[in-house]
């Protein structure tokens, strides 16, 4: 057991000397492999949610480079989310977290929010540590990561150690293996395309809000547990009128400023192939969508970024775009060789404890 290998002194290879086994986009982030062991325990963990209902990766699920598939994805108890379920892919790498990049300190914070928030998890860290503090599995995991005992702080850092092994790998785009269409597409994606104006760097974003003119998904004001999400949201940060908005206002809640109403994060293009349905609100449901929505100059919005016009993309040349996206995909999600391999632990223990009685 990685454990019982850990506790008797031989840790795990780390991570930056795995990642060297694929072929990357950056170079790996430097992590503590034994705390990173830990955050991956903690990322399959029901115990770190308010009721056990939910566990980090019941949205972020590694087969679909840790999204949940959903338009807009599960929440809590009693609620349910208005937007989607972004990748955790390269997440490490990020200066901004969240669509409408709300946090952009560290992703500590975003671990933080994530557990705390009352529509996500709903975890109290206080009782959080003290289920921990109860898991002798935990206590000995904690003391081999360097940690005397399972604390708030150790789980939140341990889970961001743990992010920061999930990376691209072998994706077309970076082995050199692109098809001839691919290379066509890269062609109209930095030229004709525009799209590298945005899409920039080896993770493809540049972290800043644009208002693309996104449609609204209507399911967020019809779900009465989608629209009281939300309410809660807006209001915590103080948007006015939030009982009457039909609208996500993205990063207008960083600035107050009615200039950046409507604007999100640019999302990375990696992972693109396993991350449908796309767009803060999961509306475009494949790459074509998305393609035909750029090529038509973006949707209808009077904040929209001036840059984006009609593209007069000929089907062949859109074709040749969604062949480039998908290259930016490789098998970072179906092999053994990172830390966060679901399969190479045994978690008996998370899914029985239910079974304890009381």
């Amino acid at each position: 057991m990685i454990l019982r290998t850990l506790l008797a002194g031989t840790l795990l290879v780390s991570s930056a000397a795995m990642a060297q086994q694929a072929i990357t986009p950056e170079p790996p982030l430097e992590v503590d492999a034994a705390r990173a062991e830990l955050g991956k325990r903690l990322f399959y963990d029901y115990r770190l949610s308010g009721d056990t209902s939910l566990a980090c990766a019941s949205c972020h699920l590694p087969e679909k480079a840790f999204t949940d598939g959903l338009p807009l994805s599960a929440a809590y108890t009693g609620a349910a989310h208005f937007r989607n379920t972004p990748t955790l892919a390269n997440v490490g790498y990020r200066d901004a977290w969240m669509h409408d990049g709300r946090l952009g300190t560290d992703l500590n914070d975003t671990v933080r929010e994530m557990i705390t928030e009352t529509y996500l998890m709903n975890m109290d860290m206080r009782i959080m540590q003290e289920r921990l503090k109860q898991d002798p599995v935990y206590v000995e995991m904690f003391e081999a990561a360097g940690m005397s005992e399972p604390s708030n702080g150790g789980a939140r850092n341990a889970l961001m150690d743990f992010m920061k092994t999930i990376q691209s790998r072998n994706a077309p785009y970076d082995s050199g293996a692109m098809s001839a269409a691919a290379l066509r597409g890269q062609t109209i994606f930095e030229g004709k395309g525009r799209c590298a104006s945005c899409h920039a760097g080896p993770r493809f974003t540049d972290d800043r809000p644009h208002n693309v003119g996104v449609p609204s998904n209507p399911d967020i004001w019809s779900d009465p547990e989608r629209h009281s999400a939300f309410v809660t949201y807006a209001k915590f940060f103080g948007v006015p009128n939030y009982m009457n908005l039909r609208e996500d206002l993205g990063a207008y809640i960083r600035t107050h400023r009615d200039e950046t109403r409507r604007s999100f994060l640019t999302p990375t293009l990696r992972e693109l192939t396993w991350t449908a349905p796309y767009m803060h609100n999961g509306v475009f449901g494949t790459l074509e969508e998305v393609v035909d929505f750029y090529d038509a100059g973006g949707g209808d919005d009077p904040l929209k970024d001036p840059r984006l016009k009609p593209l007069g993309l000929v089907p062949s040349e859109k074709a040749d775009l969604v062949a480039f996206l998908e290259s930016l995909s490789g098998d970072s999600f179906d092999v053994d060789a990172y830390v966060w391999r679901e399969d190479d632990y045994d978690y008996a223990l998370i899914e029985d404890w239910r079974d304890v009685p009381n």
